[in-house]
């Protein structure tokens, strides 16, 4: 029931502002920036302003600054280490931070800004990604990352960002600051209250752990043998190497590398491509069967399985996910797979502030939700970081730099993190820290959003929907 009032929240929320934008879209507006741009105005001026991947207001305009040792790079270099290292532990990536310093602190132009962050996110979620192969599940004789789970979602996700960056050429400035600050609100809130539920129950469990132990001992210090309580059988210890090979599965990893390369040679063959050409159009659409069609066989495979496994009388599920396989819950998750990709085409991020939450809501613990959300993220901004090379998009010493950063941070933060986890019994932090990246990130991308929405009003620039094909 919370899960549908959630849906209702965003969709109303997306419609109201996607509606408000028809009467704020003025004719006069537009006609005025018509005349700035007639060739007949040889005195006036007009910078052409797109609205790109990164859900940024930007102008063709590239800048990039050089990379040197100054106060901008090192405070650039503090937060992009603690962004990382958050963001990955959380599973959110951090995308929505990494545009905003880029843009602000550094001075990069809100374009290169987005290519930087993928480049970032690539960094940290590939060394998280890394670490949390050599770390066993927590509960379950079964791989860390959830592959069946990854297989759903990754189709859907690299979808959804083809489509947000589609969006991002026609939608205005301040409606993506809208649609974002209702999102990022939105998942912020439901993440902060399942860490809540989450504390809670580890709260019970440690007093009843408690209770166990204080009847095991009597007053003098000695164990008790207690028939209420089952002995403890050691689990049986395995190695780093053995983990690893046990984590990695090659037929789940070389699914989803098959998926990549296919979203990346077409992502290729439509940049190289005419415009809103036959081609161009075709390709795009191309887009749609692939990723419906890994989407279903992977669906299909989980309720067969969920089916068989019902009639056999086996109340263990399919996969990490606690929920039934139904049509409903399946339409559910191609919508947050979209909505996420969506997201991340907006934002210039990967998808997680999504797919982050989507795993907890559907019953995954923290540590394979944040695992198996980092596992995707690894593979969208990869895919992006590909594609910006090859259209130049960024510097490729400032991208390398940034990565060893986030390589380091993604390390250190999935260490010590995992090591909190451990000691204090306690994965509920993992939520918590998803809940606060996600709002830090509304926040920030909040005040800046409006703040440059303003200076629109304020110099009466177009407000209404723009024409994808001229821009």
């Amino acid at each position: 029931m919370e899960t549908k009032g959630f849906v209702l929240y965003l969709v109303t929320g997306f419609c109201l502002a996607i509606l408000s934008t028809f009467p704020v879209g003025q004719p006069q507006d537009l006609l005025r920036l018509s005349s700035l741009s007639s060739p007949s105005s040889p005195n006036s001026t007009l910078t052409h302003y797109y609205f790109n991947g990164s859900g940024e207001l930007g102008s063709n305009k590239l800048v990039w600054p050089e990379l040197s040792f100054s106060w901008r790079t090192a405070l650039a270099t503090l937060i992009g280490f603690l962004g990382s290292a958050i963001g990955t532990v959380g599973g959110v990536g951090g995308g929505g931070i990494f545009v905003t310093m880029l843009n602000l602190i550094v001075g990069f132009d809100t374009k290169s800004a987005a290519a930087l962050s993928k480049c970032m996110i690539m960094g940290a979620s590939a060394s998280s990604v890394w670490y949390n192969l050599r770390v066993p599940h927590p509960s379950k004789n079964v791989p860390i990352i959830d592959y069946d789970l990854a297989l759903l979602f990754q189709p859907m996700l690299m979808l959804g960002i083809t489509i947000g960056v589609s969006l991002s050429v026609v939608f205005p400035y301040w409606l993506i600051t809208v649609l974002i600050i209702i999102l990022f609100l939105g998942t912020s809130s439901r993440s902060f209250i399942k860490a809540i539920t989450v504390w809670k129950e580890e709260t019970i469990l440690k007093k009843e752990l408690e209770k166990q132990q204080a009847a095991s001992v009597n007053s003098h210090g000695e164990h008790l043998i207690d028939a209420e309580y089952e002995p403890l059988v050691p689990k049986e210890e395995k190695t780093r190497l053995e983990i690893l090979r046990f984590n990695l599965k090659w037929k789940g990893i070389l699914a989803l590398l098959l998926v990549w390369v296919t979203f990346l040679a077409l992502q290729i063959l439509k940049n190289n491509s005419v415009v809103c050409g036959v081609w161009y159009w075709l390709l795009n659409f191309l887009q749609i069967p692939v990723a419906l069609g890994v989407f279903g066989c992977e669906v299909i495979k989980l309720y067969k399985e969920s089916k068989k496994r019902k009639l056999a009388g086996n109340t263990e599920t399919v996969c990490e996910a606690t929920i039934d396989w139904t049509a409903m819950n399946l339409t559910f998750c191609a919508f947050c797979g979209i909505l996420g990709g969506t997201v991340g085409g907006l934002l210039g991020s990967g998808g997680g502030f999504i797919l982050g939450p989507l795993l907890l809501e559907i019953g995954v613990i923290p540590q394979v939700a944040s695992t198996t959300a980092t596992f995707v993220m690894m593979f969208s901004s990869s895919l992006s970081v590909v594609e910006f090379y090859l259209l130049k998009r960024f510097p490729i010493p400032f991208a390398l730099y940034l990565i060893l950063v986030s390589v380091l941070a993604g390390f250190w933060g999935q260490l010590i993190v995992r090591k909190l986890v451990a000691v204090l019994k306690r994965a509920s932090i993992i939520v918590f820290i998803l809940s606060a990246v996600i709002f830090a990130s509304a926040l920030t991308m909040g005040i800046i959003g409006v703040e440059k929405s303003m200076t629109m009003i304020r110099e009466h620039e177009y407000m209404g929907f723009l024409g994808f094909c001229d821009n």
